[in-house]
């Protein structure tokens, strides 16, 4: 499993051209399961991401969470994160996980960050989706386990 988080100062979805999702401050992350993972990965990654402390204090060092700020979370499944490129010119996805369980496991996902008392708001699984986000920093973090 894998996440690329981005510190945002706001992100939303659209989906044919209608927004489904949007955050203010907070994080977009991007998740990527391949055809390995097990939920074993799920509670682990949850957790250190709504913890990771990147948001700027007082003294403008990296010392608050995304808790510590009340922020948001807009959580996007993204398949193409598991897409080799060591071949040709076209990626292969054979390392990502079929639909059914990256759907799932992106589902579960989401409900752990809830369980960290966190409400994610969630792109859609498996559509053509208009990702728009106002950077902040750039912040951007990957996470894998």
């Amino acid at each position: 499993m894998k996440l690329v988080i981005q510190r945002v100062k706001q992100a939303s979805v659209a989906v044919n051209g209608r927004e489904i999702s949007r955050i203010g401050k907070g994080l977009l992350i991007l998740i990527g399961i391949s055809k390995d993972d097990d939920s074993s990965q799920i509670g682990w990654l949850a957790k250190k991401a709504v913890n990771l402390r990147i948001f700027e204090d007082e003294q403008d060092k990296m010392n608050l969470s995304l808790k510590d700020i009340n922020g948001e979370i807009l959580l996007v499944s993204q398949f193409t994160l598991y897409g080799s490129c060591k071949k040709g010119r076209r990626p292969d996805f054979l390392n990502a996980a079929k639909p059914g369980k990256a759907e799932r496991m992106y589902l579960d996902f989401a409900e752990a960050i809830r369980q960290n008392d966190i409400i994610p708001k969630l792109g859609k699984f498996d559509e053509h989706m208009d990702i728009t986000l106002l950077n902040d920093g750039p912040v951007t973090m990957i996470l894998e386990r």
